[in-house]
């Protein structure tokens, strides 16, 4: 009797030990990310640098 006991506790332990499922795994989408490449972008910091050095220059 002992032995079918522990029998049937060693066959329901063996079976509920399974480590997954059917489901399907989730994959989250990679992050892309852009860089800002505007015509604009190129220009505007060496004009503002020369209207500084220019109202520099007036001012003295």
């Amino acid at each position: 009797m002992k032995k079918l006991v522990l029998a049937a506790a060693l066959a329901a332990a063996a079976s509920s030990a399974t480590a997954g499922s059917l489901a399907e795994p989730i994959v989250e989408a990679p992050v892309i990310v852009e860089e800002a490449s505007g015509s604009s972008s190129g220009w505007v910091l060496p004009l503002i640098l020369l209207v500084l050095v220019g109202a520099a220059v007036a001012a003295n």
